[in-house]
C-alpha cells in the first residue's frame, strides 16, 4: 500500500500546479461526502438551538469572551 501511495505521489507531483490543484480538490471533496458531513451543518443548527434554549433557561453560566479565552491562555501554559 505505501510504495502505491509513494508511486501515485511521485506522479501527481509531475503534473502541472494547475492539474494537481484539481487533483487536491477532488481527493477532498471525495473525503466530504459521507453521511457524517452531510448532516453537520443540521447538528450544528440544533447544537445552537438547544445551547439558546438552555441560556434562556438560565440553565448556563454565562462568561464574557474576554474572561472564556484567558482561561483558554491559563490551559495552554
Amino acid at each position: 500500500m505505501t510504495s502505491n501511495i509513494n508511486e501515485i505521489g511521485k506522479k501527481a507531483l509531475e503534473l502541472s500546479p494547475h492539474e494537481r490543484a484539481l487533483l487536491i480538490r477532488q481527493l477532498l471533496e471525495s473525503l466530504e461526502e459521507g453521511e457524517e458531513i452531510e448532516n453537520a451543518e443540521e447538528l450544528w443548527i440544533d447544537e445552537a438551538k438547544d445551547r439558546y434554549t438552555q441560556y434562556k433557561q438560565g440553565k448556563t453560566s454565562e462568561k464574557t469572551a474576554n474572561h472564556v479565552l484567558k482561561d483558554a491562555k491559563k490551559s495552554l501554559k
